[in-house]
């Protein structure tokens, strides 16, 4: 059976595109984080799995700036993007897309105004509106949703908001795309669809993707490198074939949805 290290470096070769240096969060007297390490390889389809609660969204908060860091650093091409704020923050912002766990989209405007959102923000005066209306045409098409620009978010089914969202994210053409929970609450035919996006999209554009999720079926088709957050840290890190063949106890019952020999009925039930 293979070991997996608890710390498996990032590839010799090439600095990484993204990393977290001994980064501390908490919420009152809740940590989330106490010096977590992590690193992401330009180009990889990163996963992070960890139970409900351990901060896997907040991760993805801390990089884009929608949540501050209370300790430590988050490079980004070598700079530290927690000291970043207003338009710099911005220019950080146009570079990393988001598909947020319900999509987030806005019912009072069209389909296609929620695709061009981000480009009327980071883009402002620097694209004609022919030229947001062609690139959001592009985004739509790409996910698989051509022609839908006039619909409502209100009219579309839970697969189609995820992939409106996912539209949205991709048509600033990031170099990043970070997916929160992208297949929950999907039905298999649509959570498949979502799958082949994000490795069709990482194929086609070159993006480089960091994925948060329970499903691990979803985790193990998708992903380059895994890495699971327990107590604040990052505990184990490697590839899907590692992972399955994994002999730390706490990661193998994660996988395998095993509640820990020492957790007794009183917590299971939230006691």
């Amino acid at each position: 059976m293979a070991e997996m290290s608890a710390q498996a470096p990032p590839d010799a070769s090439s600095e990484p595109l993204i990393r977290f240096r001994k980064v501390n969060k908490a919420f009152g007297p809740k940590v989330i984080y106490s010096g977590l390490d992590l690193a992401v390889r330009a180009g990889e389809s990163l996963t992070i799995i960890g139970g409900s609660g351990v901060g896997k969204s907040v991760m993805l908060k801390m990089l884009i700036g929608l949540l501050k860091v209370d300790a430590g650093s988050i490079l980004f091409h070598g700079e530290d993007i927690t000291k970043k704020t207003g338009v710099e923050l911005g220019q950080v912002r146009q570079r990393i897309g988001m598909l947020f766990q319900g999509a987030a989209l806005f019912d009072s405007i069209s389909v296609g105004a929620n695709v061009a959102y981000g480009l009327n923000e980071h883009f402002y005066k620097k694209m004609s509106d022919a030229e947001i209306a062609e690139r959001v045409e592009w985004a739509l098409s790409l996910v698989g949703l051509p022609g839908i620009e006039e619909m409502r978010p209100s009219d579309l089914s839970g697969g189609m908001k995820k992939r409106v969202g996912l539209a949205r994210a991709i048509a600033i053409k990031p170099e990043v795309i970070l997916y929160d929970e992208p297949t929950t609450g999907l039905d298999p035919i649509n959570t498949t669809r979502i799958n082949h996006l994000i490795t069709g999209l990482k194929r086609t554009l070159n993006i480089t993707s960091i994925v948060v999720t329970h499903d691990m079926a979803s985790a193990f088709l998708i992903s380059d490198r895994l890495a699971m957050v327990h107590r604040g840290r990052i505990i184990a890190e490697g590839t899907p074939e590692q992972f399955k063949a994994v002999t730390d106890q706490r990661v193998a019952d994660f996988i395998h949805g095993r509640a820990p020999v020492n957790e007794d009925v009183a917590t299971l039930l939230g006691g």
